[in-house]
């Protein structure tokens, strides 16, 4: 008995460790793919490479990572929300038709813009854990609900001039670099350390990875739900701040099919839509490698339907690789499992 300890501590440990190699090897993977077309597309473009496409590629993908934060909680979580691009609308036009239209300042109403999609994050989380209604449901619901209060609110057109503190936004940097990529990266800094190193992240990957064992352990899942909900609705509504100086309106007509965009990135950085795997930095790959095949659709003067085209392939590639690496995965857990209750070593993942 005192023998067998160590060889399934070991045999645990070991499969641990391929695990995360197996992660570093899909960032590996993504990176090597972004720096292989990067190479491509500064042959076939010359533009690609100046200094102004690059940075117009990276503050397009600002927006999408900054939602795709969020969706990388809710995804995390077993969860799918397809409100955020709806989110986003509807605080992009509070934060301007507030200071237009109602007279408040410019802090009140960058404030009730975030307000507004915390409450949409805390709707779709009750949906999902109270009225058990399906993610995909209850999310589709108040996408339509949200994107028909940003219409009827502002018109149904874009709302200009907008404060002077996004045209700044849009204008400042921060050694060189612009703002909005700065707060991005910050942004997903503290995401990714409340993953990591915190009671809550972890209670993030249990409930995603296995809900009833998370529970059996004491974590109030419901909760943790809520949260990534919550998460994701404010990531979307400071994404509107975003595009709202982006834009330098109030972008009521904005952001149409980007939840696929974000849901697309999500994947293609290695998230499991099965949840519970998944971190913030390969996501961000996923995000860079979307936009940089979204950059070169235009640069190459591809037909503009094309470029869905080739990120449905891209998503339908992504979802793929995840169903088998999950699958290898489960395959060895269950070897490993059969072999411990043998009384054998558990055997070496190939």
């Amino acid at each position: 008995m005192t023998g067998s300890v160590p060889r399934q501590s070991g045999g645990l440990s070991a499969w641990r460790n391929r695990i995360s190699l197996i992660d570093l090897v899909q960032s590996l993977g993504l990176m090597a793919v972004i720096l292989l077309g990067s190479v491509v597309m500064s042959v076939l473009s010359p533009v690609f490479a100046t200094v102004r496409n690059i940075e117009n590629v990276l503050q397009s993908a600002t927006i999408i990572a900054v939602v795709a934060i969020g969706q990388t909680f809710v995804i995390l979580v077993s969860g799918i929300d397809l409100s955020v691009a709806s989110v986003l609308v509807l605080s992009s036009v509070l934060a301007v038709g507030l200071v237009q239209f109602n007279g408040f300042s410019p802090e009140i109403a960058i404030v009730v813009a975030l307000a507004a999609g915390l409450c949409v994050g805390v709707v779709n989380g009750l949906a999902v854990t109270k009225l058990r209604i399906p993610p995909l449901i209850a999310t589709l619901a108040s996408m339509t609900i949200a994107r028909g209060l940003a219409y009827i609110y502002s018109g149904g057109t874009n709302i200009a001039p907008v404060p002077p503190v996004f045209v700044e936004l849009q204008a400042s940097r921060i050694f060189g670099i612009p703002g909005v990529i700065v707060l991005t990266l910050v942004l997903a800094a503290i995401a990714q350390v409340v993953l990591s190193r915190t009671k809550f992240g972890r209670s993030v990957y249990a409930t995603g990875g296995n809900p009833l064992a998370a529970r059996l352990a004491g974590i109030n899942t419901e909760r943790v739900i809520i949260a990534a909900f919550m998460i994701s609705g404010l990531m979307s509504a400071i994404a509107g701040l975003l595009i709202t100086a982006r834009f330098e309106a109030g972008a009521a007509t904005a952001a149409q099919g980007l939840e696929l965009a974000v849901i697309a990135a999500v994947v293609i950085g290695g998230v499991s839509l099965f949840g519970g795997e998944g971190n913030i930095g390969s996501m961000l790959l996923g995000v860079l490698l979307l936009g940089l095949v979204q950059n070169a659709v235009n640069l190459l003067n591809v037909p503009p339907n094309w470029d869905s085209v080739v990120s449905g392939f891209v998503i339908a590639a992504a979802a793929a690789l995840d169903v088998y690496r999950r699958s290898y995965l489960e395959a060895g857990m269950r070897k490993k499992v059969i072999a411990t209750k043998a009384g054998k070593p558990p055997p070496r993942p190939s």
